[in-house]
């Protein structure tokens, strides 16, 4: 086997491999041999077909699997014997030669690059403290979950419910497939598109409406997004709410048999300090693969980021099969992607060289400490730290979930790193949005 390989960008590389035609044929007259005795032919006996015969019937086809094979296997060899560490898959090409079976082999590289500036790295960790104002607040939220509803007379104001039915129309096609149905919408939450909702204010039980809103410049439907849409609304219902009184009542039905207020806010506080070891935790690691990011440049393979991008959109894909529409009316431009595939694949890079260079190892104690800190949060711990070890998939997330713990534990060893106070609430909005 002859290889040579050629240099074509930073990270592109083009190998050419020739096999001589005398191992070729080999392997073919071999493969011929061995068909002779399998194969059955009208007008002769079993194992007695002729070379010849088996040759001219099968000669293409066993010629093109041998070659099939001398690709896997020869390229193989050649990326070895070269010291060659491929970054996604080759595009492979025969080549016309005289020497023999001569094929092309043209693919990217994984980057060299050093982690000479990550001691330069400076951090900010955020401190922060769970305040009895927090509490109140967390509450405020309990009880706004289980506020109650009733009918009301009153004209549809800023905090009640209103139940509709409504139609929606742009540039003269309804995308709301019919009409909506018994639809409520909470005056004030936002969850409609902005203006829906304001358009209804002052309308009355019975009330009829139609009128434009715009649809925002990334709505989730390309068809739409962007364009002014026209809305017919009809109001068959009004509610008022009311929020629950912190009683025995409300207490029990989060699990606080005592019923005591004081015993209800020390286990609403105990889960909050979870929540912020959590919410801090990754208010620091990004921190750090930000810094990282940042720090450290790689040449990225076009690869890799196309595959990353495609992982992506992958979701978008699902969704549209759920839907069973068209997937190009809500997915985005794989440009939209870039940036943020560019990002992961770059720190992948650069966690899978920290992790090799020092031999990082995800500690088996470690992640049985996690899988349990995160069971506590189940009525039944031991029946989730036993849906983790049953599966291999998901132990395997939560293995790489603790390797990159040790990461950056690892970076911030190595970095300048400096406290800073922030809030609860800092900690938490910031930390659910990401």
């Amino acid at each position: 086997m002859q290889v040579s390989v050629e240099k074509t960008s930073e990270l592109s590389r083009k190998m050419t491999v020739t096999v001589p035609e005398e191992v070729v044929q080999e392997k073919v007259n071999a493969r011929l041999k061995s068909l002779a005795r399998e194969v059955k032919v009208d007008g002769f006996r079993p194992g007695k077909v002729p070379q010849k015969v088996v040759q001219k019937m099968y000669g293409a086809r066993v010629k093109e699997e041998i070659t099939g094979d001398l690709i896997q296997t020869n390229y193989i060899q050649a990326l070895q014997g070269n010291d060659l560490r491929p970054a996604g898959m080759p595009h492979i090409e025969p080549i016309e030669s005289e020497e023999g079976f001569t094929f092309s082999a043209v693919f990217e590289v994984y980057p060299e690059f050093t982690l000479d500036a990550v001691e330069s790295i400076e951090v900010n960790r955020p401190v922060a403290n769970v305040e009895s104002s927090d509490i109140d607040a967390m509450v405020d939220k309990l009880k706004e979950q289980k506020k109650s509803w009733e009918a009301s007379e009153q004209d549809a104001q800023q905090g009640v419910q209103v139940t509709i039915t409504f139609s929606g129309t742009c540039e003269g096609e309804n995308f709301t497939d019919g009409t909506v149905e018994d639809f409520q919408v909470e005056l004030g939450s936002k969850r409609m598109i902005p203006g829906f909702e304001d358009q209804l204010i002052g309308l009355a039980v019975g009330a009829k409406k139609t009128f434009e809103v715009t649809f925002p410049e990334d709505y989730g439907n390309k068809k739409i997004a962007g364009k002014v849409a026209a809305f017919d609304v009809e109001v068959f219902k009004i509610e008022t709410s009311t929020l629950p009184e912190i009683d025995e009542e409300f207490i029990k039905a989060y699990g606080i048999e005592s019923g005591e207020v004081e015993a209800f806010r020390a286990d609403v506080e105990k889960n909050m300090q979870r929540e912020l070891a959590q919410g801090l935790k990754v208010r620091l690691k990004n921190s750090v693969m930000d810094a990282l990011y940042d720090a450290v440049p790689v040449s990225l393979p076009a690869a890799m980021v196309d595959q990353e991008v495609e992982s992506l959109m992958k979701p978008y894909y699902e969704n549209a099969k759920k839907r069973n529409v068209d997937v190009n009316e809500i997915k985005p431009a794989s440009a939209d992607f870039e940036d943020q595939a560019k990002r992961r694949v770059a720190l992948g890079l650069i966690l899978a060289e920290i992790i090799q260079k020092n031999e990082i190892k995800a500690d088996a104690d470690k992640i049985r400490a996690v899988i349990d800190d995160m069971a506590q949060s189940y009525e039944d711990p031991e029946q989730v730290v036993n849906w983790y070890y049953g599966d291999k998939e998901r132990l395997a997330e939560i293995e790489q979930m603790v390797l990159e713990d040790a990461t950056v534990a690892w970076v911030l060893d190595k970095v300048k790193v400096t406290d800073e106070a922030i809030s609860f609430s800092d900690v938490m909005e910031p930390a659910t949005q990401k």
